[in-house]
């Protein structure tokens, strides 16, 4: 038998689609769908991370800045209880430095008026802001010395008394402004 030269018209006949051959034709669309679901979670995720990262850097940072603040904070109180006025009126200076840091604490500030208390006991209530003669006088350096620490105590009072949110005494604030003459 030789086949024919015509060609041969065939007809299929096909009902609905079964369920699972429209399953197999979403499959490319679904795995596309996944992938997107997937690639916003990764990125919520990333994201959330970095923020955390970010806070926890932050936090760290805070924590270090207030570590060397007290360091700095402890040295001058040191010094400013110490027996030589010059180191004393050093630490107290340092330490009206360190009271307008927003890293101190009002409970830190309260601290630090230990330090300008006893300066300021041993001062007069009203003090003479222009040291009288015998006060400049080369025999009198310790009571030029006791003066430049007072006054140091007296900025240092001005400046927690202010952040404390309390009233300054007057006498105190003409200390505070007085200039210290003493001897080098």
């Amino acid at each position: 038998m030789t086949p024919s030269a015509d060609p041969v018209e065939v007809f299929v006949q096909t009902g609905p689609a079964e369920w699972w051959q429209v399953l197999a034709a979403l499959g490319p669309l679904a795995v596309l769908i996944a992938a997107l679901i997937g690639a916003v979670i990764s990125l919520r995720t990333l994201n959330q991370r970095a923020a955390a990262d970010t806070a926890a850097l932050a936090q760290q940072r805070e924590a270090d800045n207030r570590s060397e603040w007290w360091h700095r904070t402890q040295w001058a109180l040191d010094s400013s209880l110490s027996a030589d006025p010059n180191r004393a009126e050093l630490g107290l200076g340092i330490m009206a430095v360190q009271a307008e840091s927003e890293l101190a604490s009002p409970e830190e500030l309260e601290i630090i008026t230990v330090a300008w208390v006893d300066p300021l006991d041993r001062a007069p209530a009203r003090p003479t802001i222009v040291p009288a003669p015998e006060a400049a006088a080369p025999g009198n350096r310790a009571a030029s010395r006791d003066r430049g620490v007072q006054i140091a105590a007296a900025k240092l009072r001005l400046v927690t008394d202010r952040r404390l949110g309390r009233a300054t005494p007057d006498w105190v604030k003409e200390l505070a402004a007085a200039k210290h003459h003493g001897l080098p």
